[in-house]
């Protein structure tokens, strides 16, 4: 009798410990991204995904709805080295959406951003027009992304997710 009501207690417990709650997340709420890889537009091309992660955990009633460290990608939109003519590198990419592990799909609005080098083409043509051909061949400053950058994105539209 004893070892019935045991087991009959542990069940219990267990399927309490393994019980899923369903929290909504709003449409608006703020979650902020942030860099894992340093990244240089010169070494992506457009379409590609790059890695970032939700820099702090995103509470709703008391509850994780979405972990610190979740992994989310962007999609770079625009990757434009520097060149000649002082000519600056450009990175745009998008985070549109998290994919949460249990497959939910959470949209993301507001999640674009550009990263850009330092535009010298002034500097490029005085040189060029006062002091010597060879100034051309100045390259504006790469574009680079540093690990850690952060960005802000917003929940485009009310979504529930089940969190244990």
């Amino acid at each position: 009798m004893k070892k019935i009501l045991l087991s009959l207690a542990m069940c219990f417990m267990s399927t309490m410990t393994f019980a899923q709650k369903e929290v909504t997340i709003k449409a608006g709420t703020l979650i902020p991204f942030q860099s894992v890889n340093t990244v240089k537009a010169a070494d992506v091309d457009e379409g590609q995904k790059l890695n970032f992660r939700v820099a702090r955990d995103i509470n709703v009633d008391g509850v994780t709805a979405i972990p610190y460290g979740s992994m989310v990608s962007a999609t770079v939109l625009k990757a434009k080295k520097s060149s000649w003519w002082g000519t600056r590198g450009r990175l745009q990419a998008s985070i549109t959406e998290i994919v949460m592990p249990d497959g939910t799909v959470i949209p993301i609005t507001n999640g674009n951003f550009e990263v850009k080098g330092k535009n010298r083409t002034a500097l490029s043509v005085v040189l060029f027009l006062f002091v010597t051909i060879p100034a051309c061949c100045i390259t504006g400053s790469r574009a680079e992304m540093p690990a850690g950058y952060e960005i802000v994105g917003n929940v485009a539209s009310t979504v529930k997710v089940k969190v244990e």
